[in-house]
């Protein structure tokens, strides 16, 4: 079942209940890719606003697409298109507490999951995973990375303009 996330939903709800150090969009996004990949399910974050200016961190994380709404659309509004864009909306798991977006998961029939559920499960999931497989060997180290990957580090390093 494909995961939809309202990612500053997530975030600000788990800052209220969890007793960790404060978590990071960046360090949230790991977890809920490691997450995704052991469940072999793909998802999608939405964050409000354009995000860091260095986008490295969300990139390529496997199972879990990151979005940034950018500066003139609220990722709710994003999440609502993909819901409604949605060719099997049954399947489609929506993360979010907030009553808009639960509501257009409801129109549509998805499944509509408060932060706090899927936080407690997510987190009782990975305690599950042996930590061997927690740490698995990535997969750009068998297949190699992107061009996109390979154009970005060629600048990085001065080789391409």
């Amino acid at each position: 079942m494909p995961v939809l996330i309202d990612g500053y939903n997530l975030l600000r709800s788990v800052e209220k209940v969890s007793d960790t150090e404060t978590l990071t969009d960046t360090a949230l996004c790991r977890l809920i890719s490691n997450y995704l990949r052991y469940i072999g399910e793909l998802g999608e974050i939405v964050f409000d606003g354009i995000g860091p200016r260095e986008k490295g961190p969300f990139q390529n994380l496997p199972n879990l697409d990151v979005t940034f709404s950018g500066s003139q659309v609220e990722a709710d509004e994003i999440i609502e298109i993909r819901i409604e864009a949605n060719t099997a909306p049954k399947r489609l798991m929506v993360v979010s507490s907030d009553r808009r977006i639960v509501a257009a998961a409801s129109k549509r029939k998805a499944v509509s999951v408060k932060v706090e559920l899927f936080w407690a499960e997510m987190m009782a999931t990975l305690a599950r995973i042996p930590k061997k497989k927690k740490f698995a060997e990535p997969l750009e180290k068998r297949q190699g990375i992107t061009e996109a990957e390979t154009d970005y580090w060629l600048k990085v390093f001065g080789f391409k303009d």
